[in-house]
């Protein structure tokens, strides 16, 4: 079976999301930066996914892990109560638009800092693009 499935994502009420703050930059040159990476990650996992399947993701809701704090400069600090959390309702459609799978998720991990993965070492949305890992490997590589 070919492989190179693709996604679509819709931002539903992106300005009433929880926690998309940027540190020191622009905040809307952060939530354009941080949206367009979570689309790149959807897009790759959807790779994995059969040739004409699209995976469709209506983001609802997204608090990055850590929290911006205002001293002399804002800054996002990472700790372990300021857990990462993504809600959305997804549809798994093949080339005739029959629906294959759906749900709504409500994901966080609250062990988020226990774990590491070399994968993302370093990358932006390390912690959220983990998460979202483990979602799409429990949901459509059973």
């Amino acid at each position: 079976m070919a492989l190179a499935g693709t996604s679509e994502v819709t931002w539903q009420n992106p300005d009433k999301y929880r926690d998309v703050y940027a540190g020191q930059e622009h905040r809307a040159k952060f939530k354009k930066r941080v949206f367009k990476e979570f689309e790149q990650h959807f897009a790759k996992l959807a790779e994995q996914l059969p040739k004409e399947q699209v995976l469709k993701v209506t983001v609802t809701d997204v608090d990055l892990a850590g929290d911006v704090h205002e001293t002399m400069e804002r800054i996002r600090v990472i700790k372990d109560i300021h857990i990462p959390r993504m809600k959305f309702s997804y549809q798994l459609v093949d080339a005739s638009e029959q629906i294959l799978q759906e749900g709504e998720e409500h994901l966080k991990d609250m062990g988020f800092m226990m774990r590491s993965s070399l994968r993302y070492n370093n990358s932006f949305l390390h912690y959220e693009k983990v998460m979202l890992d483990d979602w799409f490997e429990s949901t459509f590589k059973q």
